[in-house]
């Protein structure tokens, strides 16, 4: 082996390994962007301020939109997932759980709280 040959080898095994090791991917670049990742279904507290028991998984649907997951084995438990990450940013994340018997809702828990059940807490703390 010449000595070019061996510098060219010594060469592309530095490189290998830095690529390997991840060291030139994971720099940030000033300037580049990064985009924004939504994923799943969009929750509000108007939306969850509609939800009323007794009604029917169609209207829920109405209100809701269609469950990012539906358990094939457990048919009355709905769940509504939606996660944020803005470019370069912390994933945020919500959820809400519906609960069904006899096809009626019959409560749902979640990071959302109704309106009306704030406000008559906060009124009980005043």
């Amino acid at each position: 082996m010449g000595k070019t040959t061996m510098k060219l080898a010594a060469a592309t095994f530095a490189l290998s390994n830095l690529v390997g090791c991840n060291s030139i991917g994971s720099m940030d670049f000033p300037g580049v962007y990064k985009i924004s990742i939504p994923q799943g279904n969009i929750i509000t507290q108007d939306m969850v301020d509609q939800l009323r028991p007794g009604m029917s998984k169609r209207q829920v649907i109405f209100v809701m939109g269609t469950p990012l997951v539906r358990d094939p084995f457990f048919q009355d438990r709905w769940d509504y997932v939606y996660s944020f990450q803005p470019g370069g940013g912390q994933r945020g994340q919500e959820r809400i759980s519906v609960f069904f018997t006899d096809d009626q809702l019959v409560s749902f828990e979640g990071d959302f709280v109704p309106s009306a059940l704030e406000d008559t807490t906060a009124e009980e703390n005043n």
